[in-house]
C-alpha cells in the first residue's frame, strides 16, 4: 500500500469505487491497522468524480453524504443539498 498512497496518514479514508460507481470500499488508517469497509447501493450510483485519476479531499458533511448515495459535490452550507 506504500507504494500506491506513499505515506498513509492515520485518521485519513481513502475511498475506491468500482466502474459502475454502485460499490465503495473505504481504507481507514487507525493508527494501529487498516480497517476495510465496504457498500453497495441496490438501485442508482454513487456521485463520483468523472476523472478516474482523481484524487479529491472530502469534509467530513461531504463523506457522511457520499456514503448514504446523495450527491455529495452538492453540499452547501450548513449541510444542505441545493438542487438544480
Amino acid at each position: 500500500m506504500v507504494r500506491v498512497f506513499g505515506q498513509i496518514t492515520p485518521h485519513h479514508a481513502y475511498l475506491f469505487a468500482n466502474r459502475r460507481a454502485d460499490r465503495i470500499k473505504v481504507l481507514v488508517h487507525d493508527g494501529f491497522g487498516v480497517w476495510l469497509a465496504a457498500r453497495r447501493l441496490h438501485q442508482g450510483r454513487f456521485a463520483w468524480p468523472r476523472d478516474t485519476a482523481a484524487i479529491a479531499q472530502l469534509s467530513r458533511e461531504q463523506f457522511n453524504a457520499l456514503v448514504v448515495g446523495l450527491p455529495w459535490h452538492r453540499l452547501g452550507e450548513a449541510g444542505v443539498i441545493r438542487t438544480l
